[in-house]
């Protein structure tokens, strides 16, 4: 008899979901299923893939209701925000389906007398996506739907704190006509996973979360010769530059900070402030803080929900209590937010000044609704502070100079580089980071290449 996955929803520590984990039996059939499906699906012509696509995505949008307090659930994010990753899921969607076609067509190598010459995107195969819990649909929507647009089989392996997202995936594909075996999603342990991607019948695996997650991927795929799309989280910095709209800048970056309880891969953890006018933009960040409502995450007037769990916000806690401890300064007192309990995962939000990069607060991630704001002399300044990290893969800027935001943006060692906004992901624009923020590319005429391998024809057409 297989185990049983257990989902503890951070609402109220009760448990909301139960699962049987695959059998090893199951999981082996699965595979077999898939690549049989896909050896169909691959000679469907685009247009055909794109009118199922889209048959999901409308099948997805009419249970918005439902699936928005499914997240809140799961994960604990406030009911009120949950319905804005059904909108991005539409979104990211309907664009990479629409430039499928574009982007997968032929390349024409140019003309040569006698010869037809081009390049063919060819799908891989099967793609098995491993996805967190954080922004379920988000994450895992960035390779299913192009991995399924370009003519691969999917086996989707969800967080265990989100398995109802991949049975709404399969609702909806299901819904949508997808032949059987196309889409397919596994309750499984970590060592099934680890498993699945050593077998020769998986070609490629999508991954998005934890850093040590991300090097256990590669030991699994070690022996093989397959691609693996690694997006694993960051310690996203911004800088305030004293010619910048400031009450904008404070308004962006404490939503930056703070939506989704910090749970943000791309989520603003560390600020940079010009000292010019950093006394001014300190005291509106921590006016605005105070506006936050931390409680029950299906209140709809809550709008910081607890995190995903008690351990995740004890970590975040620790952080906070070896940095004051150092010599950094706590700007907002707990006692103001009621539902904050040591023990528990409702946290309420952490401003810190007065903190250095002596400190693992300023170096290691920490995924809650925590931020350490830093005085800076210069644009110069700025740059080697956001640089002093193991991550990259969102960095902003707060300026109204686009010329010093291009070549300030040009220095940053960064996937993604913003000016007056962050935590946004534009579907037309890749996916990706450098240095322990992973490897690979999601989103954008770009994305669909690591799902795909080009395959060149030569053709004599004289002799």
């Amino acid at each position: 008899m297989s185990e049983t996955q257990k989902t503890i929803t951070p609402v109220d520590g009760s448990v909301y979901v139960e699962r049987q984990f695959a059998t090893d039996a199951e999981i082996g059939a699965a595979l077999e299923r898939a690549g049989k499906a896909q050896a169909a699906w691959r000679h469907v012509a685009l247009a055909d893939r794109a009118a199922v696509c889209t048959r999901f995505v409308d099948a997805f949008v009419a249970r918005k209701q439902a699936i928005a307090e499914e997240i809140t659930r799961q994960m604990g994010r406030p009911v009120s925000q949950s319905p804005g990753e059904v909108r991005g899921f539409e979104e990211r969607s309907r664009h990479m389906i629409a430039i499928a076609p574009g982007t997968l067509a032929d390349i024409d190598a140019g003309p040569k007398e006698g010869f037809r010459r081009f390049v063919r995107r060819e799908p891989l195969g099967v793609v098995l996506v491993l996805a967190p819990w954080n922004y379920p649909y988000l994450t895992s929507v960035n390779s299913v739907v192009p991995a399924i647009m370009a003519g691969n089989a999917v086996i989707l392996k969800h967080s265990s704190q989100t398995p109802l997202c991949a049975e709404r995936f399969a609702e909806c594909f299901a819904e949508a006509g997808l032949p059987d075996g196309v889409f397919q999603f596994l309750h499984c342990t970590h060592e099934q996973a680890a498993a699945m991607i050593a077998s020769p019948m998986v070609d490629f695996v999508a991954f998005t979360g934890s850093v040590e997650g991300g090097h256990a991927v590669q030991k699994a795929a070690a022996g093989r010769f397959i691609g693996t799309g690694l997006e694993l989280g960051g310690k996203d910095p911004a800088y305030v530059r004293p010619d910048c709209d400031l009450t904008h800048a404070v308004e962006n970056l404490v939503d930056g900070a703070f939506f989704n309880s910090g749970q943000s891969c791309c989520g603003i953890e560390r600020i940079y402030v010009h000292e010019k006018v950093y006394d001014r933009f300190v005291d509106g960040f921590v006016a605005l803080t105070h506006q936050y409502r931390l409680g029950n995450p299906l209140d709809p007037n809550v709008n910081l929900g607890p995190m995903v769990r008690t351990r995740a916000a004890e970590f975040a806690r620790g952080q906070v209590r070896e940095a004051i401890a150092a010599g950094a300064r706590s700007l907002v007192d707990p006692k103001d937010f009621p539902a904050d309990g040591e023990g528990t995962p409702y946290m309420a939000p952490r401003v810190l000044v007065d903190v250095d990069h002596r400190m693992r607060i300023m170096r290691e991630e920490s995924f809650a609704p925590v931020i350490g704001i830093m005085k800076v002399r210069n644009d110069d300044e700025a740059v080697a502070l956001m640089n002093d990290s193991d991550f990259g893969l969102t960095a902003a800027i707060w300026t109204m100079d686009p010329e010093a935001a291009l070549r300030i943006g040009d220095a940053v060692e960064t996937g993604t580089w913003f000016m007056n906004r962050c935590d946004y992901l534009d579907p037309a624009l890749a996916w990706t980071g450098v240095k322990d923020s992973g490897r690979g590319c999601t989103l954008s005429r770009v994305g669909y290449e690591q799902l795909t391998r080009p395959k060149s024809y030569h053709l004599r057409i004289a002799i």
